[in-house]
């Protein structure tokens, strides 16, 4: 479904992350152990901004998912910007992991991202239950989605 047809969130709420965010995704991939990234991952879904109940959307749902996810994407001056919820703690977490890897790049950047490889770098495969993998691997075939379908 194109993301035209649904009601979006104003162009302006599009933007590049907070530091704090850039800065929860270094703390993630540095912590030694499972239980630490674990805790960094739910440190980092609660410093991602959650949508306004009027964009928790079924149309805006990512299909895939175990918990509740929305997606959202505007393309400006040749870069993907996205916003993203969820009503998990955790995959909101691994959302903004998602979005620190992805927000601003350009089509062709965001084409060439491997999300196994990323979270393998992270440490964090192998740590996630299948229907977690599952569900991040369709929040990256949604962001890459969009990213080609505006070409």
């Amino acid at each position: 479904m194109s993301l035209n047809t649904i009601a979006k969130p104003a162009s302006t709420l599009f933007l590049p992350l907070s530091d704090d965010l850039l800065t929860g995704a270094k703390l993630i991939e540095q912590a030694s152990n499972w239980q630490e990234k674990y805790r960094q991952i739910m440190l980092l879904g609660k410093k991602l901004p959650s949508l306004a109940d009027e964009f928790r959307l079924e149309s805006a749902q990512v299909k895939g998912c175990e918990s509740q996810a929305w997606l959202y994407h505007q393309h400006i001056n040749d870069q993907h910007f996205y916003l993203a919820d969820s009503d998990a703690r955790i995959v909101k977490g691994l959302i903004g992991l998602l979005l620190v890897a992805t927000q601003g790049q350009t089509s062709s950047q965001i084409a060439q991202f491997d999300v196994s490889a990323y979270f393998e770098n992270l440490g964090l495969n192998g740590q996630l239950s299948p229907s977690r993998t599952n569900g991040l691997h369709a929040l990256a075939h949604a962001i890459k989605h969009y990213a080609t379908e505006t070409n």
